[in-house]
């Protein structure tokens, strides 16, 4: 699948909740239970921008319009000393899994950070997440922290992984 994204719009916050909350049964991606709605996300999205912390979406190149996909960036701890790093996510649509759509978003995230401001790029992820793990260490992430048995999903404790990744300007993708 080819990569075209987007800056988000509000407009586009309906359809990067319904691609958020199609993970949450899977208790693969996501630490929230039940789905969440349109409304309790406009303050992250607004906590968003194109020149520091960016939305990005990528529409289906066979329907334009509808969004298949959504990556962002976020601060890492809200403080500002830690202004260099921050979080990357990455979300798909379940058509758009397994078509190396998360590879080409993450090859993106790490060639645009630096003219983000961003030196520094952080994965959370659960320790069961086979695919975002593999996703992450095939970038150079390597595990920096786990937080044992943090999270408990359906009676189950999992682990957190912290992946981490400082960024050389001159081999900001793998």
């Amino acid at each position: 699948m080819s990569l075209a994204y987007r800056d988000a719009t509000l407009d586009d916050l309906p359809a990067i909740v319904a691609i958020y909350n199609s993970t949450v049964p899977s208790r693969q991606v996501t630490a929230d239970l039940e789905p969440v709605s349109v409304e309790s996300r406009f303050g992250w999205f607004h906590a968003h921008g194109p020149q520091k912390r960016p939305l990005w979406v990528v529409e289906d190149p066979r329907q334009p319009g509808r969004v298949i996909a959504w990556l962002s960036f976020s601060d890492f701890y809200g403080r500002p000393a830690y202004q260099r790093t921050a979080e990357v996510s990455i979300y798909l649509d379940e058509s758009a899994r397994g078509q190396g759509l998360g590879k080409q978003l993450l090859t993106a995230s790490l060639a645009a950070a630096p003219t983000l401001g961003i030196d520094t790029v952080l994965g959370f992820v659960f320790g069961h997440n086979d695919a975002s793990l593999r996703l992450f260490r095939g970038f150079g992430f390597d595990a920096w922290g786990t937080l044992p048995r943090v999270a408990v999903l359906d009676g189950v404790e999992r682990d957190l992984v912290i992946l981490g990744k400082r960024l050389d300007p001159a081999h900001t993708a793998a």
